[in-house]
């Protein structure tokens, strides 16, 4: 698989979200996907000290074993563990991280990421226990997620001489969900950030399960009533579905090679609950989509339904 670059680290265009682990997914569970990721050419795994109330870490710990030095590991702090353990305090970095490392049953962390912006804590703060990580070899690289363009432009501003950058954004992006094109990506692209986006899928508009006229499988992330589940939306994904099955590829195709033609993408991040969705996810990157392949897309897209 293609690899990209998240700073000095070398990540699969095509990564794995790790948020099923501990919550729909058992420590077993777990480790056939993990397994299958690993087989299959991923080598960029993406969880959160919150996920899967904490057992996401430590059951993609377990499954991975001694292979942890053949993959790119990235978690994330700041959001809520427990009373008392959220936020990006330089003491409770220093604790958020030890806890991580721990779950993981690792002694390093190939990128570190704060979830979302603490606004009562100065990101220089912030990003000076972060560096303090960095030196001391407990992290590799540092990134954002959940930035605005200004909080980029305030954390670009508060790094000190010599000290780590982020070098990373994780922000929400799909074929679906592209306000972050306004302000937030040409921010990234200025700084050199390399972009994580998640829900690639638009929280599975984009897979191919939701038709208009049909009805909704069951057990599906999304539930039909749904505002996402519009008229409009579910016209413009059969048009979708049809633009991609004219040229022998899926819609899940398009929404991850979309996102992988644009060049500031390090790593598309999807998640999966079989060996078979990391299959479809490991290949749906490999359609290179021409100008006019991208220019019909943004057609479809901005059509407004009669």
């Amino acid at each position: 698989m293609d690899k990209r670059k998240i700073g000095s680290l070398d990540v699969s265009v095509v990564g794995l979200g790790c948020n099923n682990f501990g919550g729909r997914l058992d420590a077993q569970a777990t480790k056939v996907v993990v397994d299958a990721a690993i087989e299959h050419g991923i080598n960029f795994f993406d969880t959160a000290d919150i996920y899967g109330g904490t057992k996401s870490e430590e059951y993609l710990g377990l499954a991975l074993g001694k292979r942890r030095s053949d993959i790119i590991l990235a978690t994330k702090f700041g959001m809520k563990v427990a009373e008392g353990k959220e936020g990006a305090r330089p003491e409770y970095i220093r604790q958020a991280v030890e806890d991580s490392l721990k779950r993981l049953g690792t002694d390093y962390i190939d990128l570190y990421q704060l979830h979302r912006p603490d606004d009562s804590v100065p990101i220089a703060d912030t990003l000076g226990a972060l560096d303090e990580l960095v030196k001391a070899g407990k992290v590799r690289e540092i990134g954002a997620s959940n930035f605005s363009a200004e909080q980029l432009r305030e954390a670009e501003a508060a790094v000190e001489v010599g000290a780590t950058p982020f070098v990373s954004l994780q922000n929400e992006y799909s074929l679906f969900k592209r306000d972050t094109e306004a302000e937030v990506l040409p921010e990234a692209m200025k700084q050199r950030l390399a972009y994580l986006p998640y829900f690639p899928l638009a929280s599975g508009l984009l897979s191919g399960k939701y038709r208009a006229g049909q009805p909704f499988p069951e057990g599906t992330r999304i539930k039909a009533d749904n505002p996402a589940l519009n008229d409009e939306n579910l016209a413009k994904v059969e048009k979708l579905i049809q633009f991609s099955e004219a040229r022998g590829h899926t819609i899940l195709e398009l929404a991850f090679s979309w996102l992988a033609s644009r060049p500031m993408v390090a790593s598309v991040i999807a998640g999966a609950t079989s060996a078979s969705q990391i299959e479809s996810n490991a290949t749906a990157a490999n359609w290179l989509l021409t100008e006019a392949d991208l220019t019909e897309v943004d057609e479809i897209l901005s059509a407004k339904s009669a």
